[in-house]
């Protein structure tokens, strides 16, 4: 065991002594500095961040509502723009298939389409053109070999329907109807293509769903859905638009297909379009009623 000298045991420490000073100094100096970095931190934690600043819901509304209408001018101006919005009339001639079960039905028959926007349309189907479709504002008629009558009333009540929902009477008049909303639902995929999705929602909230391709902005698709007034079911309708090639400048689909809750129902293949032929109004005046039933 070692034995210490007990004065030096009993020794106080020198207070004055040049290292204890300097080393008090460094010691009030760190303590200092520690107390300042603490008091900074705890002032930036208690500082709100901007960036963490969730948005009010209008402010996410507005934001929505003003991408919404950029991709659809966007689209409008893909489509030919001013050009596009004064069509007055379009002639087309194609075939059309029917579906069952996603597959076609036959080989399909030829049509002849005549278009007043916006509300008169003219369909001849056979090679004969004898069978003709005539929609003039709310009247619907159908013309065949037994004479003229009234078209019936469920294939009427799904032209009307459509019609409403078409797509150029979307973007040429609904969007611009009072109390209409516009919401930005992001990108997704319909088929190779990545699109924006845009809704459209009038005043009485019937709704309409564009997808827009997001690098031409040509509208790819448009879907809706409505409930069946007698079995209260909702149905979705879609409608895909394919092949565009110009026609008199102006970006036209050949292809158009129907889809009927998830299933194919209808496809047109579109050969020629002529827009703006100034056609005469009587295309849509049909015959005197004379339906014959038992005319063979």
């Amino acid at each position: 065991m070692h034995h210490w000298d007990k004065s030096l045991l009993a020794r106080k420490p020198v207070e004055n002594a040049p290292h204890l000073k300097f080393l008090r100094l460094i010691m009030h100096t760190m303590k200092t500095l520690f107390a300042l970095l603490l008091l900074t931190c705890t002032a930036i934690a208690q500082q709100p961040s901007p960036q963490a600043t969730p948005k009010s819901g209008a402010d996410f509304a507005k934001t929505s509502d003003q991408q919404a209408r950029d991709v659809i001018a966007k689209c409008i101006a893909a489509l030919g723009g001013d050009a596009y919005l004064n069509i007055k009339d379009i002639e087309q001639v194609g075939r059309g298939y029917g579906f069952y079960n996603n597959a076609p039905t036959g080989i399909g028959i030829p049509y002849w389409r005549f278009y007043q926007y916006p509300d008169k349309e003219r369909y001849e189907f056979t090679e004969d053109r004898k069978w003709v479709i005539i929609h003039n504002g709310d009247k619907g008629y159908e013309v065949t070999f037994r004479g003229t009558a009234p078209e019936n009333a469920k294939d009427h009540d799904t032209y009307e329907r459509r019609r409403h929902y078409a797509l150029d009477y979307v973007l040429r008049d609904w969007i611009h109807q009072p109390g209409v909303a516009f919401f930005y639902e992001g990108t997704t995929i319909v088929g190779p293509k990545t699109v924006y999705q845009v809704t459209v929602m009038d005043a009485q909230n019937r709704g309409v769903t564009l997808f827009i391709d997001a690098s031409s902005f040509l509208p790819i698709k448009k879907s809706y859905s409505w409930r069946d007034p007698q079995y209260k079911d909702m149905n979705t309708e879609e409608e895909l638009y394919d092949e565009y090639r110009p026609e008199q400048g102006l970006p036209t689909p050949h292809v158009i297909t129907r889809v009927y809750n998830k299933e194919i129902q209808s496809q047109r293949f579109i050969s020629t379009v002529k827009y703006n032929t100034g056609m005469s109004d009587s295309l849509f005046v049909p015959q005197t009623l004379n339906y014959n039933k038992m005319k063979k």
